[in-house]
């Protein structure tokens, strides 16, 4: 490790720990868990806690489901891998040839255009289910632009470099400063990805990190949700374990100030983007920047400052102008809650948590008395019509209640009968296409699914009227 300015050696360090390996869960030392309280003698279970280990039986069946969950997505990996990829390349195939049929007109004619995965006509999962790449719904001078921008960039974010490239160039006509696949030191491989790019304008030119969120078919990102480790950091709190260790957490150092790194190896995502915005940002005294993300990107996105705040990063706490996430999983304790509500205030940063009607990420992990999970902050909360409640916490705050399961239905029925009639209402920049039709039809089965997609959030940045919250005083 290098060096640490001003005696900050002790500034991150983890003091308390409670982690869950699924990897060194047997079946029987799983079944264990849910007669037993004493997890101390656990395999899975590395611990460094007083108290925590003398739970309830819902607290312990949670361990369970988590790891279970966690076990299977490792186990099935691989072919979840190779049929996402099937999927995507079977909708770029009939996306590029003009249509299913003509799949077999531009074959039999020797004109069949084979996608490649790392052109920049190339779209994920994501980019289907929400194709749109314009900016100009919103104006520049518009309060509600660096917004906007956000979250299309969060959408962007799911895509590969060749695509944004030409997406913030060419369409955007911003700078593209990098795309980073960041490693991962708990699961020995990269799985955070972050785009960052620059938008020069006259006087005012603003840095964007957008983090990308959970993919439909990666088992990785989809166990950094569902794990429910935490780590404690002293004057902090306790913070979800999963995401600490997607955005860089070393695993016996915790967050030191400064790292000694092979260049060669995956950057860790903390770092990277802290030296980017170190750098860019002393150079140009008139730049600030804002922080996003959708899903897990969201999560990741307010985590960033936190470190930023543990280091004392004047620098970038006095340019960091906003944190917009979209779709947001709970981060931490109420401990963390409270750090993080009185440095933001203090440092009068602007930090907004959209919510989307049922989305039932924001609604994950549980907060009530056998989860230590907790949002804060302004909730922008938009129902199916765009309309904006502004709120401390959404309704329905853990998602599994039996009196909402038939409301939650009809409304998914309406979101679905909607597809048909917003591009008439709104114009066509709000049409929505036959595979996102597809997908919201799971809402039927599932409601709270399909809300979490990204053309909900867009079109809430867009339709909502939330003129008032970001008008400049």
């Amino acid at each position: 490790m290098a060096s640490e300015p001003n005696g900050s050696c002790n500034k991150g360090i983890v003091d308390s720990y409670m982690l869950l390996n699924p990897k060194e869960a047997g079946f029987f030392d799983l079944l264990h868990v849910l007669y037993s309280r004493n997890l101390r003698n656990r395999k899975f279970v590395d611990s460094k806690a007083e108290g925590d280990y003398e739970g309830s039986f819902r607290h312990r069946w949670l361990i369970f489901v988590s790891v279970v969950l966690q076990k299977l997505l490792l186990l099935l990996a691989k072919p979840l891998a190779l049929f996402g990829s099937f999927i995507e390349f079977v909708i770029n195939l009939i996306y590029l040839n003009g249509g299913f049929i003509m799949i077999f007109v531009n074959f039999l004619s020797g004109h069949l255009v084979v996608p490649d995965r790392n052109a920049q006509n190339y779209l994920s999962c994501i980019g289907n289910l929400d194709a749109r790449v314009k900016l100009d719904a919103i104006k520049r001078d518009d309060c509600r632009y660096y917004v906007s921008l956000a979250m299309m960039a969060s959408k962007a974010s799911y895509e590969n470099v060749a695509y944004l490239k030409y997406l913030v160039k060419t369409h955007w006509k911003m700078e593209f400063v990098g795309f980073f696949d960041c490693w991962n030191e708990s699961q020995g491989k990269a799985t955070t990805q972050v785009l960052i790019l620059l938008d020069k304008h006259e006087q005012r030119d603003t840095y964007v990190v957008a983090f990308r969120g959970t993919e439909p078919f990666d088992a990785d990102a989809w166990c950094t949700d569902l794990d429910i480790s935490w780590y404690g950091i002293p004057g902090v709190g306790k913070v979800h374990g999963g995401f600490m260790k997607a955005l860089g957490l070393q695993k016996n150092e915790g967050w030191p100030v400064e790292i000694q790194r092979d260049e060669n190896l995956p950057p860790l995502a903390y770092y990277v983007i802290r030296d980017i915005l170190r750098k860019g940002l002393s150079e140009n005294p008139n730049a600030k920047f804002i922080i996003t993300g959708h899903s897990l990107g969201g999560a990741l996105a307010i985590l960033f400052p936190t470190i930023m705040f543990l280091h004392d990063e004047k620098l970038l706490i006095e340019r960091l102008e906003g944190i917009y996430t979209f779709g947001q999983p709970r981060v931490g304790d109420e401990a963390y809650a409270n750090f993080m509500k009185k440095n933001l205030k203090e440092n009068s940063i602007r930090y907004c948590r959209f919510v989307y009607c049922n989305d039932i990420v924001p609604r994950l992990p549980y907060d009530d008395k056998d989860l230590l999970f907790k949002h804060f902050g302004v909730c922008l909360f938009f129902n199916r019509r765009y309309e904006l409640k502004v709120l401390e916490e959404e309704p329905n705050k853990n998602y599994f209640s039996p009196w909402c399961v038939i409301p939650m239905v009809f409304n998914a029925a309406l979101e679905l009968l909607r597809s048909f009639t917003i591009a008439y209402k709104h114009g066509p920049h709000y049409r929505e296409g036959w595979f996102l039709f597809g997908f919201r039809l799971f809402g039927l089965v599932l409601p709270g699914l399909p809300a979490h997609g990204t053309q909900d959030y867009i079109n809430s940045t867009l339709l909502g009227a939330i003129e008032k919250h970001f008008r400049t005083e």
